[in-house]
């Protein structure tokens, strides 16, 4: 369980991951040392994972956002484990989430264009065996994209 301080830890490590251990202390009103050992604790727990920096997609040319649902054949282990292996080696796939309802797995993938996308659709993704069918959604823009977890 989290105490305040490292909630409030995380907190200001989610909006800035480079600050420096001597403002987050200041931030949070802590010491430097204290803080330096929570955030090992918290790393050692998983509460806090690798320190990344949020690039621009639309700046790194990959403008297009895709909401992708698909329906898998079956279910069995291996033809489960064999397609999240596969959506885990597909860098155009950001997200990947299993679901309930009508459709199997949502995916979030990203492309320079339609056609780009379209590549990946019909050359890769339905190709694959355990794929039984899938249905694209066109992302007009992105209306909001938090990266933060609520410590609240």
């Amino acid at each position: 369980m989290l105490d305040r301080l490292d909630k409030r830890i995380v907190a200001q490590l989610q909006k800035d991951a480079a600050i420096s251990n001597a403002e987050l202390a200041e931030r949070v009103g802590s010491s430097g040392p204290s803080c330096w050992r929570r955030i090992r604790q918290l790393e050692e727990a998983g509460v806090l994972g690798r320190t990344v920096r949020l690039a621009d997609q639309a700046l790194l040319g990959k403008s297009v956002n895709m909401i992708c649902s698909v329906r898998m054949r079956t279910f069995e282990a291996e033809n489960v484990s064999a397609f999240e292996s596969f959506i885990a080696s597909e860098t155009c796939v950001l997200e990947c989430f299993s679901m309930s309802g009508e459709w199997d797995y949502l995916l979030r993938v990203i492309a320079s264009d339609v056609a780009d996308y379209e590549q990946f659709l019909m050359r890769r993704l339905l190709k694959h065996p355990s794929v039984a069918g899938a249905s694209s959604h066109l992302a007009l823009r992105v209306a909001k994209y938090e990266t933060a977890i609520p410590t609240d």
